[in-house]
């Protein structure tokens, strides 16, 4: 297969077959992420796609799982998504799950047809990461979007009958008393979309993004693995969502974590409240194995 550059995935995709539709991310002006600051953003054409698809086919067979690469592939005029989903169907009988990255941005630029006609065409998952519902810290991390803006995204989804899973980002408010501000402002918008999957990921500094420069000058300080984990307490306890799925199963997170909301909250919580008093770090992925 062809790829330009490093190539990323959710952690739920890993049995996917990676079709890289564009080259980098739309936005790619997050001051924490640093996994397309090597590329400049391009669409791929059309013919390179699909003579992809036709070498996936050669080499896999059939295909029943596919991710749509890089960042924010859901920029891409729907057309040509729509023609990259009649080819994929066409080439694999078997495919029943196609995921994409989606920007709040580019979500916001589709129209509710957009979005129906792409998912009527195969498009079943999209990873939209939320990180904050702190509007304060959404502006600080040059998100692009107000945390309405960003609820309005996640609905949208919703309504076009995709699956939505959304993404947040532990630790993103530093030490201090933010940190439980951020955790509870983040349940709350993420209450009100309402996805059907809600991740957390625990923030790793990545050299050269803005974020990490401003540690370096004591701008900005890490909380410690057990606050890490008091801020997912709060985030679990405030969480109103419906038979939603979470995970905190991303290699960066210090306690890997999973169950449905609400039905396991209470289960989760007291988990957690052990961990917390125990303070033993035996309980945690050590530092060695975390990553991004």
């Amino acid at each position: 297969m062809r790829y330009e550059g490093n190539v990323y995935r959710p952690p739920s995709e890993a049995r996917s077959y990676i079709l890289q539709c564009t080259i980098g991310c739309s936005h790619n002006k997050c001051t924490f992420c640093g996994m397309y600051k090597d590329k400049k953003y391009r669409v791929r054409s059309l013919d390179e796609i699909k003579a992809d698809i036709r070498m996936a086919k050669l080499y896999y067979g059939d295909l029943y799982k596919v991710f749509l690469a890089d960042g924010d592939a859901l920029a891409m005029d729907s057309g040509d998504l729509l023609q990259i989903l009649k080819e994929l169907c066409r080439q694999f009988p078997s495919l029943s799950h196609v995921g994409i990255y989606a920007g709040p941005g580019s979500i916001l630029k589709k129209t509710d047809e957009e979005l129906r006609a792409l998912r009527a065409a195969g498009l079943t998952i999209a990873y939209l990461g939320v990180e904050t519902g702190d509007e304060r810290l959404l502006k600080e991390i040059n998100k692009g979007v107000t945390g309405q803006e960003m609820v309005e995204a996640g609905r949208k989804v919703m309504r076009s009958g995709i699956k939505l899973s959304v993404t947040v980002l532990l630790g993103l408010a530093g030490k201090g008393e933010r940190s439980q501000e951020h955790a509870r402002e983040t349940a709350r918008i993420c209450s009100e979309i309402n996805p059907d999957f809600v991740a957390a990921l625990t923030l790793m500094l990545v050299p050269g993004t803005v974020l990490h420069r401003r540690m370096m000058r004591g701008e900005f300080e890490l909380p410690e693995p057990f606050e890490i984990l008091q801020e997912l307490k709060v985030l679990i306890e405030n969480l109103e969502v419906d038979n939603c799925e979470f995970r905190s199963n991303h290699a960066s997170n210090y306690l890997p974590i999973k169950g449905t909301l609400r039905r396991d909250r209470e289960k989760i919580v007291a988990l957690l409240d052990g961990v917390l008093r125990s303070q033993d770090n035996r309980f945690l992925r050590p530092d060695y194995l975390r990553g991004l």
